[in-house]
């Protein structure tokens, strides 16, 4: 009965790896769409995310039927509660992407994000895509280490959004209020990408070791 509970557990962090790919996905076509005005990839991101919707449905299920069905232990109700957390924090990473490519598809056939401040969201967005795929690799392996290394990158785009706010109130901002507006909220979907990379990350290493990141060293 416990081997096939332990089962059933692994198989949740399977689907919650692939969501992460799905993620993954969705976090580079919303910012290539965002970066090249390509409208129908920024409609792909947008229709796709129900498919992230309905996995993070199921996992939802199986998570629930094993609280009901198996009545788990300490450790063990441990690990589903954190699952049904990260499934949560993948939805919502996935709706962020949804709010680049629909930014993307507002300013079509004029790119959204000016020259002038191209380069911070260029290097915020490869940020967030690299700790999206890091997140999806550490929960796959439920590798604590990793996780605990994921906050660097995370100083990083906190950096970098405040350097482009600098960017967005200088005398030489010329691109109107709009475009300010644009850029200052993609910077905040970047950044909160980054946030639920780095919350999924320390749910790995409390699963993982029965500690906060605080605890096991960070």
């Amino acid at each position: 009965m416990r081997n096939a509970f332990h089962d059933q557990l692994d198989a949740i962090f399977e689907d919650l790896a692939a969501i992460g790919r799905l993620v993954e996905t969705a976090v580079a076509r919303a910012t290539r769409a965002l970066l090249t005005a390509d409208a129908g990839l920024a409609e792909q991101v947008i229709s796709a995310d129900v498919d992230i919707d309905r996995a993070r449905e199921r996992v939802e299920d199986d998570a629930f039927q094993l609280l009901s069905l198996q009545a788990p232990v300490a450790g063990d109700l441990r690990i589903v509660v954190a699952a049904l957390r990260m499934v949560t924090e993948l939805e919502r990473m996935g709706d962020l992407s949804v709010h680049v490519a629909k930014i993307a598809r507002l300013r079509v056939p004029n790119v959204a994000v000016p020259e002038q401040i191209r380069p911070s969201i260029e290097r915020m967005a490869e940020v967030a895509e690299h700790m999206v795929r890091r997140a999806t690799s550490i929960i796959a392996e439920r590798d604590v280490e990793a996780a605990l290394d994921l906050h660097k990158d995370d100083e990083e785009i906190d950096s970098l959004r405040r350097d482009s706010f600098v960017t967005l109130l200088a005398d030489d901002w010329s691109h109107g209020v709009e475009a300010a507006i644009d850029a200052a909220l993609l910077g905040r979907y970047y950044e909160r990408i980054a946030d639920h990379a780095v919350s999924i990350a320390n749910r790995v290493v409390f699963v993982v070791t029965g500690q906060t990141p605080q605890e096991a060293g960070v």
